[in-house]
């Protein structure tokens, strides 16, 4: 399995997301340039320039026709993906965090950091199917503030009947997205300890995936919150993705950026360790970055895979034959 690298950004790599196709893999990097690629052969297609600031997360419309990003200049952007014209930009008081299209793309919701005398908070917004006319406003239609600490990821629910967070406070919060009300609260006990870092959620949404700080990643049912599975590693992980073909799932981290220089590549443990979903045993993994893996995505197809890494580059691996014939 020969990775394909990509080279586009100048820093760090924060996020990946393919489209629903699979066709297109966009980067978010803290160098202010989403960037977009050819999901097969790693081609770089164009960027998105506009923001002036690090650029945290990004989602794309079922269409592929839309772009949000969330960036630290503290707005987030709408962007036709084919022209790369800015459509719409939301003005928060604090840098945005978290970006993600709700089912239909009618609704957006956004979390912003604590700053100065700002909490953080979960917007939600009306998105318009044509943001660049007169018809798309920046109000949001519900304001979610409590949780201590940055919110690190927010994603809807089953049906947008719900908005699942999750950041500083190591608490999965499930709250109601008409009446902004907390409905489920992850159980200290059997939960993280640490920081949660990223989640994501199963492809038919059923579950979800949470990586943290305190080097595990842990498996939840998304409708009672239950713990299902906890994956224990030897590094704190800052990304986790699952794979939609196999029971798979993939974390990624490494020890803190600042402490890198200290060891040698091969000790850092930077590489992404593949782990059955089912089993909860390591399967595999595999080596490349020079740095901590900040971002993982799986194709919806199930038969590729990118990281993003603090070295600035995208690996996109196709996996071999062999892969999809592992057996424990």
């Amino acid at each position: 399995m020969r990775p394909i690298l990509m080279k586009g950004h100048e820093r760090p790599l924060t996020f990946l997301k393919y489209n629903r196709e699979g066709d297109l893999l966009f980067s978010c990097a803290k160098d202010h340039t989403p960037t977009l690629w050819f999901a097969d052969n790693g081609q770089r297609l164009g960027t998105y320039r506009g923001h002036n600031g690090a650029v945290w997360c990004c989602d794309v419309s079922r269409d592929s026709s839309m772009l949000i990003t969330g960036s630290a200049d503290q707005t987030v952007k709408l962007w036709n993906v084919q022209s790369g014209q800015q459509l719409y930009t939301f003005k928060f008081d604090s840098p945005a965090r978290a970006v993600d299209f709700s089912v239909g793309d009618k609704l957006a919701v956004i979390t912003t950091d604590p700053f100065m005398e700002h909490t953080s908070a979960i917007h939600v917004k009306r998105i318009s199917t044509h943001p660049d006319d007169d018809d798309q406003t920046g109000d949001s239609l519900l304001v979610l503030k409590g949780p201590q600490g940055r919110i690190n990821r927010a994603v809807w629910g089953p049906l947008n009947h719900t908005i699942i967070s999750a950041g500083e406070d190591s608490i999965i919060r499930i709250w109601d997205s008409e009446t902004g009300k907390i409905l489920k609260e992850s159980d200290q006990e059997k939960g993280h300890k640490k920081t949660i870092t990223s989640l994501t959620k199963s492809p038919d949404g059923s579950h979800l995936l949470t990586g943290s700080l305190d080097k595990s990643a842990k498996l939840w049912d998304t409708r009672t919150l239950t713990l299902i599975k906890t994956y224990v590693t030897e590094r704190p992980v800052n990304a986790v993705a699952m794979s939609p073909l196999l029971d798979h799932v993939v974390l990624g981290g490494g020890q803190d950026a600042s402490a890198v220089t200290t060891t040698d590549h091969r000790a850092g443990k930077f590489e992404a360790k593949f782990y059955d979903k089912i089993l909860q045993e390591e399967i595999g993994g595999v080596k490349g970055h020079f740095g901590p893996i900040n971002a993982l995505a799986f194709n919806p197809d199930g038969r590729s895979f990118s990281s993003g890494g603090e070295d600035g580059y995208v690996r996109l691996h196709h996996f071999d034959p062999d892969y999809f014939n592992i057996r424990i």
